[in-house]
């Protein structure tokens, strides 16, 4: 079903002092800083091993970021799977009883569709991401 670890989102308040801690202190490659409209985040990537630590900072005062630091301050906020099939991927998870926050995948960062399971039924925030063509 997961073909592998996409990346893993940290939730951050500030994201340019976030930048230069993962930068500047811990050494990590910085590939690129979004903004993801649809998500209301703007997004600092970074990679190690293969795998994306994505810092999230929220745009407006009605994304789920902000709404998630206010209620839990910042830190681990997602891990993220890549899958191949992403809308039968929901599907199957939602047949075996699955709680989906999006039932059709959306706009994600670097063209990417997505989308989240409830992390009532998936212990943590749990995102597919599917990179093929939409």
């Amino acid at each position: 079903m997961f073909k592998k670890i996409d990346h893993i989102g940290v939730a951050v308040k500030d994201l340019d002092e976030a930048v230069r801690l993962y930068r500047d202190v811990f050494g990590l490659k910085l590939l690129e800083i979004e903004e993801v409209d649809s998500q209301k985040v703007k997004v600092a990537k970074f990679d190690i091993g293969g795998v994306h630590i994505e810092l999230l900072q929220p745009t407006a005062d009605d994304s789920p970021i902000k709404k998630f630091i206010d209620k839990k301050g910042e830190g681990l906020h997602h891990i993220a799977y890549e899958v191949d099939d992403i809308e039968n991927q929901l599907d199957q998870l939602k047949q075996k009883g699955i709680k989906l926050i999006n039932e059709k995948p959306t706009e994600g960062s670097s063209n990417t569709l997505i989308a989240f399971l409830h992390p009532k039924s998936s212990i943590i925030l749990t995102e597919l991401v599917f990179k093929g063509e939409k």
